[in-house]
């Protein structure tokens, strides 16, 4: 099973909300798409869908060109993050509801909406209404909805973001094993760098209504190919800066400059901007190695085990993310330390070189 997009653009009015797009999307592990509030992300769901038509290109579901077929006629299922019940049906009717209109036998219809209730511990609910439910347990409703359809493509569309931080840890968990071996090509929206990384498969990031990268999700983390795929996967955001490579060093300003090596030793002399992941950024020297950064403190947070600092070095804010309880103070001076090793290299005009 596969869904296909061959140079779908969409556009409102004189606005290109997407620009021309080309993916491949398969069964068998989740497809993310990455990308913060406005990317793109709902756009390119709602087109996959036929919820909105397309100023150009094709949708292929399985070898089949659907892209002037209606919504209902595509055998997809959509969850969004909004928990979409039908508030006068009980949870049974509601899971049911697709498959009514599908025209499936009675029976059948009682053993998918039982057998999907198992799943999502729903069987004891199946006669209650939605405001009845807790948050959880309505959106647990719409994805055995999307279970029981047995649908082609099921597109989930921040399907977390409304619930608390337990039931989103515990859903989460869930979700790849819910749509394991069920054959459809699962599409996840989010505007979370972790999640995506937790989810595993394959990601494609967006910004600004394109993909800038597609791959499996860790490699993508590990290699962006460009400073807009560098930004979209991460939180906090990754630190960028300015630098010019002359000879055997690189200079950030007049008080850091370090040593070229490795890939960085290879590149032409001038400038480039470099990107550096805030766990990268210490509080503290670990190596005769690491280069030395000096800052002011802006903002200072203590999250669980983690420490995290917003600093000014003078060329832009920076952000360090590190184990353990740190003593920052707001308006001091601080040393930071990070190994130039982790920096990633971008040409001036945002591809990847090192």
């Amino acid at each position: 099973m596969s869904l296909e997009l061959k140079n779908v653009s969409k556009r409102v009015g004189a606005q290109v909300h997407i620009k021309d797009t080309s993916l491949r999307l398969e069964t068998g592990h989740f497809n993310v798409l990455l990308g913060a509030t406005g990317s793109g992300k709902t756009s390119l769901i709602k087109l996959m869908a036929g919820l909105d038509p397309l100023a150009s290109g094709q949708v292929i579901i399985n070898g089949n060109d659907v892209t002037n077929l209606s919504t209902q006629k595509r055998n997809i299922s959509l969850v969004h993050q909004f928990f979409i019940n039908y508030p006068h049906m009980t949870v049974y009717d509601n899971i049911a509801s697709p498959l009514r209109v599908a025209g499936m036998a009675k029976s059948e219809i009682q053993g998918r909406v039982e057998d999907a209730a198992d799943i999502l511990k729903l069987r004891p609910m199946l006669h209650r209404r939605p405001h009845e439910l807790s948050g959880g347990q309505q959106q647990r409703t719409a994805l055995a909805r999307a279970i029981a359809k047995e649908s082609q493509a099921v597109f989930l569309d921040e399907p977390l973001a409304n619930l608390d931080y337990k039931l989103r840890e515990e859903l989460r968990d869930q979700l790849p094993e819910l749509f394991a071996d069920r054959g459809a090509v699962v599409v996840y929206a989010t505007s979370e760098p972790e999640e995506a990384l937790l989810l595993g498969g394959k990601t494609a990031l967006m910004d600004d209504g394109r993909v800038t990268q597609f791959g499996d999700t860790a490699e993508i983390y590990r290699n962006p190919e460009n400073v807009s795929a560098a930004s979209v996967f991460s939180d906090p955001p990754i630190n960028t800066a300015e630098v010019v490579k002359q000879g055997d060093s690189i200079r950030l300003n007049a008080g850091v400059v370090w040593q070229a090596s490795e890939d960085a030793a290879g590149l032409q002399d001038g400038p480039y901007t470099i990107a550096l992941r805030p766990h990268h950024v210490m509080p503290v020297a670990h190596s005769d190695s690491q280069v030395r950064l000096s800052g002011q403190v802006q903002v200072t947070e203590l999250s669980g085990s983690e420490s995290s600092a917003h600093f000014d070095m003078g060329v832009g804010s920076w952000v360090s993310l590190s184990a353990g309880v740190h003593p920052y103070r707001v308006g001091e001076v601080h040393d930071f330390f990070f190994d130039p090793q982790a920096c990633y290299f971008f040409a001036p005009d945002g591809a990847r070189v090192a």
